[in-house]
């Protein structure tokens, strides 16, 4: 293979392998023992770069494979989906721990206002992802994104105190699940767009809502679909 010189442009694909291998030189909190990832990294990256720099990769049909110059590039597919995989356990954990915090306040304002509990956390679930700080772009707030005029309704003096939240939320839901007679999807819909706009479709029941589903927002039609998935999960 030719020699080529600095000052030629290097291979898009291997930019690409050098900018991970960088990466994984400073994600040594994923890993068990932290000071030999920190040292392989570094060294795997100053090696690679030093040869790149050294001879120059060409952008023509002489081009260099990148694992020829550095073996450890080849390890990257599963390094990288080692690290993937190391999130899904991670985000497990928080939701658990996030739910565990509120328990109380869901199962004592569900009981109150005869909600089903998986129901009120998969509401939250989707609304805040149980941040009681949460605040929408629109301004809903608090945990389950209740709007200014919701939450003066039903007596809200704080929308960030999780108590006062949640029992509003809950009372509003289950005001909704009365109004509709138990259809849940329905309720959900209009928690989300409004009553208002579910009355004037002339939407009542779930058999109505799944014929004229396309006439509410995107956002409503994923909403109701999204939060009934939460609930077969946190039923379980």
């Amino acid at each position: 293979m030719n020699s080529i010189t600095n000052t030629q442009a290097i291979d898009p694909r291997v930019l690409k392998e050098l900018l991970q291998l960088q990466t994984m030189s400073k994600i040594s909190l994923f890993s068990d023992d932290t000071s030999s990832a920190n040292s392989d990294g570094t060294s795997d990256f100053s090696e690679l770069l030093n040869t790149l720099m050294g001879q120059g990769i060409g952008t023509g049909t002489d081009v260099l494979d990148a694992t020829e110059l550095n073996p450890s590039l080849s390890k990257l597919p599963s390094a990288l989906g080692a690290l993937n995989k190391s999130f899904t356990p991670l985000q497990s954990t928080l939701q658990t721990t996030s739910v565990d915090q509120f328990e109380g306040l869901i199962v004592q304002a569900s009981q109150k206002f005869g909600v089903d509990s998986s129901l009120v956390k998969a509401v939250i679930q989707q609304e805040s992802s149980f941040n009681h700080t949460a605040v929408s772009s629109a301004g809903a707030k608090g945990l389950m994104q209740l709007m200014d005029g919701t939450s003066s309704g039903y007596g809200v003096t704080n929308p960030f105190d999780p108590k006062q939240n949640v029992e509003a939320g809950t009372q509003f839901l289950g005001s909704l699940l009365k109004k509709y007679n138990g259809n849940e999807g329905v309720a959900l819909a209009a928690y989300n767009a409004g009553p208002g706009r579910i009355d004037r479709l002339g939407i009542k029941t779930d058999q109505d809502l799944a014929s004229k589903l396309q006439f509410l927002p995107k956002e409503t039609q994923a909403y109701v679909s999204k939060v009934l998935g939460h609930r077969n999960n946190f039923a379980l």
